[in-house]
Order: structure tokens, then sequence, then C-alpha cells
């Protein structure tokens, strides 16, 4: 075992969840490792939980999902069975989450000619800590004495209750109601006790059941009200692995609905299970920009909420700006023990959210969304766009770039956020204010995007705005491209000096398909994307291989990102590069069918070359918005999908040459607007 806290790994274990509600476990349904447990919103509400019949644990089989939020552990139950070769007691474990409660199922199937009397066990235990120090990994006693410090909150006091309703455990803020069926009895020390005496009867069977009712009173997220907007979208295709990622991918994104405390009527994808279930800007965003050939509701509701916390003052110690839209939502400051990072509860350190939340805006419209809905946030589109101008652009250089003036917040504010994300070829580590390549690319789409806008509404500045954006191509073409014997590519950044970060990273991908590229570039682009140095063969490497800071399993440095590729392919597509979107596709379809179609946030970089499935990185969030969606995006990709705004319908114009044979797609609106 580590001798340091460590952040808990999830690749091998499984998850059902309905947010803001998660349940970890084995993938036999056991809670053992430090990520396994019953979450709500941000607090563990339980470490663990047993089941024993006839005082011993089933003999696993294996498990069944039945969507997001329902999954069922199959066992034997060989120790009161008949001495035959042929096992005839099974035990089923069917395990459901809602939002607010989780519900085991305990069944006994019988095969045998006699009736069998037996007991049934369940442990419960209670635990209540924060998100962030199970994240962490010092929820367990030893692992906070290790740590030592000041950083970490107090050990929560649970008082433990007996009601007429079963026994209610409690915390200040957080309330859980534990509750058994029929003969059941439940008792209470340290865990919490079910037990039941059961007959099971000659080939027949015996259910019961136990479940956790949780309230919690300061929690700032909810579960989302009514049906998806993909409810009955349905995809089948020559290829099966596309029709299996996107069903899986569809299942995920319903379990991540959710919405806030103050706009409950307004949905949004949460970021991923399972640290990230809450509002993000720059997530949500892209996830609903994904999810347009479905319908346009998940992305009116997005960009209106997003827009109801719009910044309206500067404020350095929460980085809000007027105009800018926020990063994220927490209930109270978010502290990350040991990295000296903590953010206020509504943080604005986000480069990229304010363009993102402009070109979704604009994509929204041509995909249907009502001129009404638009219109109501044309004064947010206009804030938007002047803090590209007055605030993204803090040196007036032109670019839009980021730094953290406050010392504890996020040192890389794009969606490579991570500390060392941003380094030369030669591993070390670029120097801020930086200007990121992609950012300059979403403000590009966003001023044209916005400008269109602006005209459609009869309002003023779209011309301002086009010029803006042609200064700001002729600018990135004359500061972002370097010669190298290579061949010419685009730095991923631009540093203080504003000297052009030579790394080799798939950031580059993201400019395609926004305009900010001329034909050529384009071409240069999309041939280093399918390079072998960042083409893993199981989706876009985020470093090249060539570079020094380059390891496969490095968060930002080397690791394969599901939307990252997503983002490329769609890019390449919209740019007409259909063999290369098709390489890449090709590789996420490798990588799906590797994680049994559930993507997870980020896989290894190791080459298709090296290894027949793609290896996990280990503390990769699953299912997550972002790389469900990305299933959505890579079928627009294949279809070429894309509203017509002069017919008022979606038209398909698929890739060439095609991938994955025929596809049919059941459920997809075509009519724009009605």
């Amino acid at each position: 075992m580590p001798l340091h806290p460590v952040q808990p790994l999830l690749h091998d274990s499984a998850i059902v969840l309905a947010a803001p509600t998660q349940a970890w476990s084995a993938s036999d349904g056991g809670t053992t490792l430090p990520i396994h447990g019953l979450y709500h919103a941000d607090t563990r509400v339980l470490s663990g939980w047993s089941l024993l019949v006839g005082g011993v644990a089933g003999e696993p089989l294996g498990a069944a999902p039945r969507g997001a939020d329902e999954l069922t552990f199959n066992a034997l139950l060989r120790h009161l069975d008949d001495r035959t070769a042929d096992p005839r007691l099974r035990l089923q474990v069917t395990r459901t989450v809602k939002a607010g409660r989780l519900t085991e199922s305990i069944t006994i199937v019988s095969g045998l000619q006699h009736d069998i009397d037996t007991t049934i066990s369940a442990r419960l235990t209670p635990d209540f800590s924060d998100m962030q120090t199970v994240k962490a990994g010092l929820a367990g006693a030893a692992e906070r004495a290790s740590f030592a410090s000041n950083e970490l909150p107090d050990v929560p006091v649970v008082d433990l209750r007996e009601m007429t309703d079963g026994i209610r455990l409690s915390t200040p803020t957080v309330m859980a109601l534990v509750r058994v069926s029929g003969d059941g009895m439940l008792s209470a020390a340290a865990d919490v006790h079910c037990d039941w005496s059961v007959t099971v009867p000659a080939r027949g069977s015996v259910t019961v059941q136990w479940s956790v009712d949780v309230d919690h009173s300061t929690t700032v997220v909810q579960a989302a009200a009514g049906l998806p907007q993909w409810a009955g979208v349905s995809v089948q295709s020559g290829d099966a692995r596309l029709g299996r990622w996107v069903q899986r991918a569809l299942e995920d994104l319903s379990g991540l609905r959710m919405a806030t405390t103050d706009r409950p009527d307004e949905p949004f994808l949460a970021a991923g299970a399972p640290w990230f279930f809450t509002l993000f800007g720059r997530d949500s965003i892209w996830a609903a920009r994904f999810l347009l050939p479905l319908g346009t509701d998940l992305a009116a509701s997005t960009l209106r909420l997003l827009a109801a916390l719009q910044g309206t003052e500067n404020n350095n110690a929460t980085a809000e700006q007027p105009g800018k839209i926020m990063h994220e939502l927490r209930p109270d400051a978010f502290s990350i023990p040991g990295e000296g990072v903590s953010l206020p509860p509504l943080y604005y350190g986000t480069v990229d959210a304010t363009p993102l939340w402009i070109c979704l805006l604009a994509d929204a419209h041509r995909w249907g969304m009502a001129d009404a809905e638009v219109e109501a946030l044309l004064p947010n589109l206009e804030a938007a766009l002047q803090w590209m101008r007055e605030f993204g652009d803090s040196d007036g250089d032109g670019f839009l770039e980021y730094v953290d003036i406050t010392g504890h917040g996020l040192a890389n504010q794009g969606w490579k956020d991570s500390g060392d994300s941003i380094q030369w070829r030669d591993g070390s580590l670029a120097d801020g204010p930086i200007a990121l390549c992609e950012v300059q690319a979403y403000a590009y789409q966003a001023a044209i995007g916005g400008a269109d806008l602006l005209d459609a509404f009869g309002r003023e500045g779209g011309d301002i705005w086009r010029a803006w954006a042609e200064a700001l191509k002729t600018r990135f073409r004359q500061s972002f491209w370097i010669d190298s014997p290579q061949g010419r590519y685009p730095a991923v950044a631009l540093d203080s000096a504003k000297r052009a970060v030579d790394t080799v990273t798939s950031n580059i991908g993201h400019l395609l398909g926004t305009g900010l590229l001329s034909a050529e570039e384009s071409a240069l682009v999309a041939a280093r994307l399918v390079s072998p140095e960042l083409n893993s063969g199981y989706g876009l490497r985020t470093m090249a291989t060539d570079s020094d800071g380059f390891w496969p399993m490095s968060y930002h440095g080397g690791s394969v990102w599901t939307h990252d590729t997503a983002i490329a392919i769609a890019g390449l597509g919209r740019d007409g590069f259909g063999a290369e979107a098709g390489v890449l596709i090709e590789g996420l379809l490798s990588a799906a069918e590797s994680f049994d179609y559930r993507m997870p946030e980020l896989h290894s970089g190791d080459s298709a070359t090296a290894v027949t499935v793609a290896g996990p990185y280990p503390a990769a969030c699953r299912p997550q918005a972002w790389s469900a969606a990305s299933a959505i995006a890579v079928l627009g990709t294949v279809l070429g999908l894309a509203p017509d705004p002069a017919t008022g319908e979606v038209v398909s114009t698929p890739i060439s040459p095609p991938v994955v044979g025929d596809v049919t797609v059941h459920g997809l609106n075509r009519a724009l607007r009605d």
C-alpha cells in the first residue's frame, strides 16, 4: 500500500447513478476500495456495505447493467445447496439508484425440491465524509493522521437514531433514513444492521430489500425534472460498435442530468462521476453542443442557467469579471488538500467558457432554438462579446489569455487545466499569462457567430465583431505558426513573452472547423493529427510522443481524452477531411469496445500497435458528460448532419470514405423549427 495518501482509483469499480446520487462498488457488488460507497451531492453517506446469506458471502458470477441507474449482481450460494454438481441456489442483488435514494433488492432463487430456511444480513457503514476528502485519499483515520494538516475538514459526527420507520443517520446538513422490507430487523451501533429470517420455497424465490433515502439541506444541485430530449433515440450501424456506444452514452447522459436548486426547471449535464456532480461551464457547454443534433432543449437550458450566473463585477478572489461565464459551482469552498488550491463556491477561473457560451448560442440558433429564447439572451451575448475584448484580452495584444493572480486558483484555465499541461518540447513549463491556441479559435468562431446573431435580430455591432475576428485571424497566423524540419504546425500557446510554445499537442485539432485557418493550414493540421506521434490508434494523444514531457499515462501530457478527439473529428469532417476523420473515428470505436462502451474521461495513450485493447487511466471519471456526448458528435460527423436554415430541416452529407457502413437513426428531430 502507498505510504502517503493517494487519490482513489476508479477503473475497475462498478457505478450506478442518477445525479446527484451515485453508488460505487467492486464488480461483484462488494465495497472494499477507498472510492466505494453511496454518495449524494458532495457527501459520501455510506463508505460501504456487506451482505451475508446464511452467514457466508455468495460466490460472484458477474453483473448485468440495466441502464445507468440499475445493476444486478449474480452469485451462487453453494454453502446452502445440495451436494450435486449443478448449483441450485442463486443470489441476485439488484442495486437501483434514483435521485436521493439507493435500493438493494436481494433475491434468493431456488431450484431445489425442498424449502431452505436461512438468514440474510446486510451491514451498512455510515461515513458522511466530504467528497474532496475522499478524493484526496484522506477519508480514513490512518490517512488523516499521516497527512497531519489543518487543511482537512473535521471528521463529521454522525447521529444514529432508531425511528418508527427506520434508522436515521444525520449530521447538521445531511440526513439519511435506512429502511428494510417485511419482517426485517434494524439495529444500530457503529454500523447499521439489517437482518431477515427467510424461507426459500422449493423451486421458488424470496426477496427482501433495504433502502437509504438522503436529504441534503445545503446542496446547490438536485435531480432534473422530466425526460431528456434524447428519449426514444436509437442507432443501428453496419459497424455495431457505433450503435452500442451511442446507446450506452445516452443511458449515462440520462444519469448525469441535473438542475440547480435555484433554477430547478433548467436541466444541464453534470461534468462527471464521481467528483464533479455539479455545473461546470466548459464541460456543460461542450456536452450540450455535441448533443444539438438531438434537439436544442438542453442547450437552451444550459445557456440560460449560465447566463443567470454571468459575471457582473470585478472580483479577484472569484476571478469574476463583467460578461464572464463561470467555471464551476459548489455549495462551499472547494479545496484540494496538499495542492494549495482553494476555490470559492462560485468560481470564474476559465478563459474558454465565455467564447464557448457564445458558440453554443449561435449553434443552437442554427439548430432550431426558438427565436424568442435566443432574443432573451442577446444582452448576455453582448456582455460576453465585450468580455472577450476588454477582459479576456488582459494586455491588449488581441489574444485571449489567462493568469491566476490569487496564488490558490487554477494555474491553467483552459480545458487542459492541470499544472503541467502547457510545456515546451523540452518538458519545461511555460510561464503565464498564457494565450492558448484553441481559445483563439473559439474566440474567432464566437465573434463571427455573435455577429450573425446581432444581424439576425437587428442589433448593432455585427460588422465590428467581424472585423475583430479577421484581425485575430491575421495575428494568429503571424504569431502561432512554427516552422520545423517536420513541417509547419500551430503552437499550443504563447507564453508571457509572446513566444510560441513549441510542443505538438492535440489542442491544434480544436482549430479545425472554426474558420480560423486557411485551407492550406487546415490540411497541415489534419495531416499532423493522424501522424503516429499524435494518433495512438485509440484516439488522439494530448501530447506528441516526440516531446520530452510525453508519458502515455500523463493527465494532459500523452493520454487520450475522448471529447478532445471528438472535437478534432468534428472539425475534420466540417473541413472536408473525411479520411482523416475516419482514422480517428476507428480509434475511438476500438477504445469504446475496450471499455464496454462506457467511455471514461480519458485513457492511456499507448499505441494500438503495442497493446490489443485501450488501457485505462485509473483515476479517470466515468461516466463523464463530454465523453459520453462525444458519441453523438461522432455520429453527427459520420452522417455529416447539419442544419439547413433555408429548408428548416436537418440534412445529411456522410463523410467519405464511409467508416461504419449503413447507419439508421430513430428518434432524430429532422425539423429545426415548428
